[in-house]
């Protein structure tokens, strides 16, 4: 490996699983979980960390598997919510943290087959997960996800289904409301010391709403060989294809009231919409060098590229500082990690360096020709970014006695960011610059075992989230260059908490939490698609998660999730109201909710699922008023959905099939399942779809 790469080398070794979010429905005792949140294995009750796992077979049963957060509803302190919006990617937010996020994922780090789906910049996205594939997802929350460096409000790690038996065919087919369809293949098996897991998925849509057609083609593979009984090489590649997806943009109250299925003017005249592509590839070695040390190397390397056509006003691009409302980026982005680990019956050793590395080529366009709309005219931007990291890290556990477990972390995280620009003309000057953000991030806690039934824990850490290259893009003055005045936000968390299985069959987790961050990042002004940033000094997230799991019978599985979150800012600042906004002049008090964060979520589900027959389930969600911008002038009204599926499960021989019919808002509600943080126009709502029915058949066949 060059010293180049290695500088590169970054953290995408996950660490997390835990509690059984879904245990297989014929067992009435759960099996035993091994949890890696602290980068080396350990018995999800014993971590004093709040960490859910969520097999891949829970989180296809009875769904569309068109989106992620279809199946993440079960983990308390996690908000998933489809925008259905595909040119702006499911809405993530853990803990409240990443709730402003206009588009993609950011401050939560998600990780795909251990290669980062976060880049260095802390901005991420989940479109190139193909769930047919999936084997779980694992969710870590709290003070030891900054364990993953910058962004890290959480970290949520997608891993591929790991075939253990004779190879197998699944295929399957969906329809459903507004033109949803979806057809998937995939194959898994293990011959000997080679195993392989391959899917591949087309999803196309009408949208429910006007202006929200969307076509999306996945393909994944991992390919594992046993070089020998201590070695092991895995090979992961994936690729999503995104050919065209419609923008919506969001509505106002009044529009979404009056048709919740319309679109503003805007999105027409303007055509906003987003293609992209994106490959990537990574290999994983490991080796046990001896019964106590393993070595391990992980090199991955991906390109990623988007068009954006936004819906920014003809007048507002006259200006010659304007960089045009089509966005043409072209990212390559790699990394490495390199880990040692060593391991005794009582305690446990992690260091390693982690680095990744981003450029950037970013491109602006005026999306007008003359009197002609939404299509690419003039350049009016051309700019090289590039960000970088490299992560030391160590980290520790000891056992003094089956009761007690201590577990400690340290990382130093560094982040380069630097543009250089190639647009300069005589009344746009060169806008070149960097910054580099830098912080030390602890981590402590430790667990005791009351009896062998119950824990009880408790952890502190800090942890920091930069600027991503999106937030620093553009200045809300309406100058050129990139934003290199904003900070990055610090922050401080605790969290004590209780683990229990009372009996077999049966989980239980409450956590109780505080995060105090200081300059905190947030949106300045957003119109059109495109936001501006800011920092507003001190916040606080306090709150409590409660979560549980039950075998009710050998066939019947109950779900409960829960959670009470209290966000607020700590200061207070000014914020603009119209855009550009040279100086800030509208007061945001202090105590204000940070928007974007409801305060109360629930989901339960209830499941009968026996290995074949008829297959029937229920499950509910509610959530808490949102409120829309930082003046707390508008709220998302709360809600309460109910949803039920139905299927049969047939086995012949060899052969598996099934049927399923679902129908997601049985009462019909009419509610906004996601809002667009401080909207310069007031369009703060993207409307959730009416009751909606999806039908489908899977095949699978097995050697």
């Amino acid at each position: 490996m060059t010293a180049r790469f290695a500088r590169r080398a970054r953290s995408t070794a996950l660490a997390l699983a835990a509690g059984a979010t879904a245990a297989h429905a014929e067992t009435t005792v759960l099996e035993p979980v091994v949890v890696t949140a602290t980068r080396t294995e350990t018995a999800p009750l014993a971590l004093p960390a709040s960490v859910d796992r969520i097999d891949g077979d829970s989180l296809r049963a009875g769904r569309a598997q068109v989106n992620l957060s279809e199946g993440l509803g079960g983990v308390p302190g996690l908000l998933a919510r489809d925008r259905q919006n595909y040119a702006q990617d499911v809405q993530i937010s853990v803990r409240g943290f990443g709730a402003r996020a206009s588009f993609g994922i950011r401050g939560v780090r998600v990780y795909v087959d251990d290669i980062p789906a976060t880049l260095p910049d802390g901005q991420g996205q989940i479109t190139n997960v193909e769930i047919g594939s999936l084997g779980r997802v694992e969710v870590l929350r709290g003070p030891f996800s900054a364990l993953y460096g910058n962004s890290s409000g959480g970290v949520i790690s997608i891993y591929s289904e790991a075939p253990t038996g004779p190879p197998k065919l699944d295929a399957s087919v969906a329809f459903g409301s507004d033109g949803l369809r979806r057809l998937a293949a995939s194959s898994s098996g293990k011959l000997g010391g080679f195993a392989y897991t391959l899917g591949a998925s087309r999803f196309e849509t009408d949208g429910y709403r006007q202006h929200s057609t969307a076509d999306r083609r996945l393909g994944n593979a991992r390919l594992s060989w046993k070089l020998g009984s201590d070695t092991q090489l895995t090979l992961i590649a994936n690729s999503v294809e995104l050919p065209e997806a419609q923008d919506p943009l969001g509505l106002t109250r009044a529009q979404w009231q009056t048709d919740p299925r319309g679109v503003d003017p805007s999105a027409l005249s303007f055509d906003t919409r987003k293609t992209m592509q994106q490959a990537q590839g990574g290999l994983v070695l490991e080796h046990g060098m001896d019964a106590s040390n393993t070595l391990r190397v992980m090199v991955y390397q991906g390109h990623r590229t988007t068009t954006q056509f936004q819906a920014i006003p003809v007048a507002t691009q006259a200006s010659p500082l304007h960089p045009g409302g089509v966005i043409d980026l072209a990212r390559d982005y790699e990394g490495a990690d390199i880990r040692w680990r060593w391991k005794s019956a009582t305690s446990s050793v992690v260091a390693g360096i982690a680095a990744d590395e981003l450029r950037e080529h970013r491109l602006g366009y005026q999306n007008f020709i003359g009197t002609q709309l939404g299509v690419q005219g003039a350049l009016r931007r051309d700019e090289t970014n590039r960000v970088g990291n490299a992560d030391p890290y160590l980290q520790a556990q000891w056992q003094p006695t089956p009761a007690w477990l201590l577990s400690a972390g340290l990382r130093r995280s560094k982040v380069d960011f630097r543009s250089t620009d190639a647009y300069i003309t005589k009344t746009n000057p060169d806008d070149s610059g960097s910054a580099s953000y830098s912080a030390t991030l602890p981590v402590l806690g430790v667990s005791y075992a009351l009896d062998e039934h119950l824990r009880v824990y408790a952890t502190a850490g800090r942890g920091f989230e930069t600027p991503t290259l999106n937030e620093l893009a553009y200045r809300a003055s309406g100058a050129t260059g990139l934003n290199f005045a904003l900070q990055a936000s610090l922050s401080r968390s605790v969290e004590m908490g209780l683990k229990a299985r009372p009996w077999n069959g049966a989980e239980l987790t409450l956590a109780l939490f505080q995060t105090g961050t200081a300059h905190e990042i947030v949106t300045q002004t957003n119109v059109g698609g495109r936001a501006t940033y800011q920092n507003a000094g001190a916040t606080r997230r306090r709150g409590l998660e409660a979560g549980g799991q039950w075998q009710l019978a050998p066939t019947l599985h109950a779900q409960l999730a829960a959670t009470w979150l209290d966000a607020r800012y700590r200061d207070g600042f000014l914020t603009c109201t119209a855009t550009p906004c040279a100086t800030a002049n509208q007061q945001v008090a202090a105590n204000n909710r940070i928007p974007g964060i409801a305060r109360t979520a629930a989901y339960g589900a209830l499941t009968w699922q026996p290995a074949g027959g008829w297959r029937l389930g229920v499950e509910g969600r509610a959530l808490g008023r949102v409120y829309v911008n930082d003046l707390n002038s508008d709220a998302a009204p709360g809600y309460a959905t109910l949803a039920a599926h139905a299927g049969y499960q047939l086995g012949l021989g060899p052969w598996d099939v099934g049927a399923l019919l679902r129908v997601d808002n049985l009462a019909n509600r009419r509610y906004a399942g996601s809002v667009i943080v401080n909207d310069g126009n007031g369009r703060f709502f993207e409307p959730a779809p009416g009751r909606g029915w999806l039908a489908g058949v899977n095949a699978s066949y097995r050697f």
